[in-house]
């Protein structure tokens, strides 16, 4: 099946609110999880860029599990940062997480270098994918840790509606709508193998961790850098 994309932001307050709202307990928590076990030793007590925050759950997560890092969470949505700064004054983050309304390639980011960038299903919303991989190219620092988890695009429409069916039968029908969409419009594994190459990314690792996601991870050592040991 050929991807189908889908409009770049999210920025309707309805869709905003469902999606603040849907039930991502199991991939969000997943996301931890595998964070951790990909870099089951790190210390991370330096700034983390978290691209494409939406609500930011994700940031709000890591934070709470590393205690030390400070957080720029970073999306084009005016819509989805409100519902953001509400989650984020909620769990008391606020002098640890500072969000930015920035859109990608053409904004600049809040700082030329992090030690750790990581992102949640914002690379299928991108027209291009090149935007996500460059913009992590300019923003990593020469040690940085990158972690992205992404949809990973079903081989049919009737398997994307079986996804539908199954993660999503609770939610309301903008959510199973935008689900639904956002499947056609991810890539697969080869395809994202494809985008690092020609980024000249070197040290990362893609592979597909359930029926819907992928994880890109690793060192993203520049094809114009000397090796970063990890």
């Amino acid at each position: 099946m050929q991807r189908i994309p889908e409009p770049e932001l999210m920025e309707g307050a309805e869709q905003a609110r469902a999606y603040a709202e849907a039930d991502f307990e199991q991939p969000h928590a997943q996301f931890i999880e595998l964070f951790r076990q990909r870099f089951p030793h790190a210390d991370f007590r330096g700034r983390v860029l978290d691209l494409g925050c939406g609500p930011c759950d994700i940031s709000c997560r890591i934070a709470g599990a590393y205690a030390a890092c400070t957080i720029d969470a970073v999306d084009g949505s005016a819509a989805m940062l409100s519902l953001g700064h509400e989650r984020v004054s909620r769990y008391g983050l606020n002098r640890r997480i500072h969000l930015y309304q920035k859109y990608l390639p053409d904004d600049p980011l809040p700082s030329p270098a992090y030690d750790t960038i990581i992102s949640n299903s914002l690379l299928h919303h991108l027209v291009s994918a090149q935007t996500l991989w460059q913009s992590i190219r300019r923003a990593a620092a020469p040690a940085a840790v990158v972690f992205i988890m992404d949809l990973m695009r079903p081989t049919s429409r009737k398997q994307a509606q079986t996804l539908v069916a199954e993660y999503a039968a609770q939610e309301p029908p903008i959510l199973q709508h935008d689900f639904y969409h956002s499947l056609l419009a991810a890539y697969t594994v080869e395809e994202v193998k494809a985008q690092l190459a020609v980024a000249g990314l070197q040290g990362m690792q893609v592979e597909a961790v359930s029926d819907r996601h992928l994880t890109v991870s690793g060192y993203p050592v520049r094809d114009d850098m000397t090796p970063v040991q990890g």
